[in-house]
Order: C-alpha cells, then structure tokens, then sequence
C-alpha cells in the first residue's frame, strides 16, 4: 500500500489507523446527526464506526486502489473530518469531505477539498472529479464553486435514506480547469 499523507495551509489529510482514538473520532462524525443531515446514510454508532475504519483499511490495501478514505487533522493534529476520493473508471472519482460540527465556518472544508483535488490531477493523473450535495445544503455548494467546480444538474432520486428519496446537486471540475484555478489563486494551492 502507498500511504496517502497530504498537507495543506492548516489541515493534513493521511490514512487511517484502527485505534479507539480514530474510532472516537470518525464517531463523532457519522453519529452526529447535525454533521450527516446532508448525507445518504443514518447515523453509525460506535461498532459500525469501529467496522468501517477496518473497510477503510482494507480498501487502502487494495490494487488497483479505488477508494481514498482519509482521515482529517487539524493544525493541532487532532482528527477533525473526513476526506474521499472514489475513483469512477479510470480517469475520474467521487471527491466528498465531512467535518466536526464545531469546525464548521473556518474554510477547512475548502481546503480539505483543495487537497482532494491535487491527489485527483496531480497525483493520480485524473481528468474529471465530480461531487453530489443535498439542495438543502448550500454551503457544499459554496466551497465547490470557490474550488472552481461547475455545476452540472440535478438528480432525482438519487438515493434512500432515512425512509424517503433524496435529490443531489452534482458538480464537477476537469483537470485543464483545475491548472487554471491554480495558475490564477496560488494561495490556494496544497501546502502554498
């Protein structure tokens, strides 16, 4: 396995290790129901957490690798969030990003999405990322629009939780546009 670490301004993103401190922490995420309103799955407690860390790691195993399932840390070190890269074929991927709800409101999630980004295009090589919101969630919106993201449309239906059908806004930025957004904000390049 190549271990993913990437570092930004603030927030590093970096692989999961399967301890109670990073069970604790992706708890504090997916059972928190004011952070995962905006996402296709119910609340997890602290078994399920406790799993999917342990199918992080086995994804991360993985080749050829698909999923990028990155926990996020704060200038502190402290794990604040979660990043994914889903790869869609082979030349583009999911990007999503889920934080603390006490961090929200302090740009992380931009550039949380930023570093996604440069794992995308400048280390795998992708041409397109794309990335779904709830409609009711129009900060998500926000970052991917200041991340250079264009909107594509919405899809209905697009999936069941919490016993109904929920719709998502879909986004995506290509790898030319990318460079563009780069080349223009350098400020916000990973690690710049």
């Amino acid at each position: 396995m190549q271990t993913v670490r990437l570092t930004g301004p603030r927030l590093t993103l970096r692989e999961y290790h399967h301890t109670p401190e990073e069970v604790a922490a992706l708890h504090a995420l997916h059972g928190d129901a004011r952070v995962i309103r905006h996402l296709p799955f119910d609340a997890a407690d602290f078994e399920e957490c406790a799993d999917q860390i342990e199918l992080y790691l086995d994804e991360a195993e993985a080749e050829p690798r698909q999923h990028y399932r990155l926990a996020v840390d704060d200038p502190a070190g402290e794990p604040i969030g979660q990043g994914a890269l889903t790869r869609d074929g082979e030349h583009a991927a999911q990007l999503g990003c889920v934080l603390r709800h006490d961090t929200w409101g302090r740009g992380y999630a931009g550039e949380v999405t930023a570093l996604l980004c440069a794992l995308g295009f400048d280390t795998l090589g992708l041409h397109r990322l794309f990335a779904r919101t709830d409609p009711d969630n129009p900060a998500a919106a926000r970052v991917l629009t200041r991340a250079g993201f264009r909107y594509e449309g919405r899809i209905r239906a697009e999936s069941h939780w919490d016993g109904s059908w929920h719709d998502a806004l879909q986004y995506s930025l290509l790898a030319p546009e990318w460079r563009a957004v780069q080349l223009a904000a350098p400020a916000l390049r990973p690690g710049g």
